[in-house]
């Protein structure tokens, strides 16, 4: 079993595809008919217009901040001062993290948390 896809319900699809491409910096594929899709490495990372959303699922789909989304890059430090250049407000960090991450978080249009990390040592003691 594997995962194939990470789908997010989103109010502003444009905007969406504007941050995920642009801010975060995932390969953008396509988009048709209120979807659109990035290819993120081993997963595939979708975005679906919530209105759309509401009709697969019959149910209302509430918006943003009912998960985070986490991109592991290569220097946090160098990909806050990017945010940071690029307008974003930074939610936090970049700080360590004592499970073995160095992150910084950001909201997205639909108020996801977006965080980037990069593995660092994991602190002594913890489980």
């Amino acid at each position: 079993m594997e995962i194939g896809y990470v789908i997010l319900y989103v109010g502003d699809l444009a905007a969406s595809v504007g941050f995920y491409r642009d801010v975060v910096g995932l390969a953008y594929k396509f988009t048709d008919a209120g979807y659109a899709e990035f290819d993120a490495g081993g997963v595939r990372f979708a975005l679906y217009e919530r209105r759309r959303a509401e009709w697969l699922t019959g149910r209302a789909v509430t918006p943003g901040a009912g998960g985070e989304v986490v991109v592991m890059v290569a220097d946090v430090d160098a990909y806050a001062e990017r945010l940071r250049a690029a307008g974003v407000p930074v939610l936090s960090g970049p700080a360590d993290r004592p499970w073995g991450h160095r992150t910084v978080h950001v909201a997205d249009p639909d108020g996801f948390v977006v965080e980037f990390a990069e593995e660092i040592p994991r602190a002594r003691g913890r489980r």
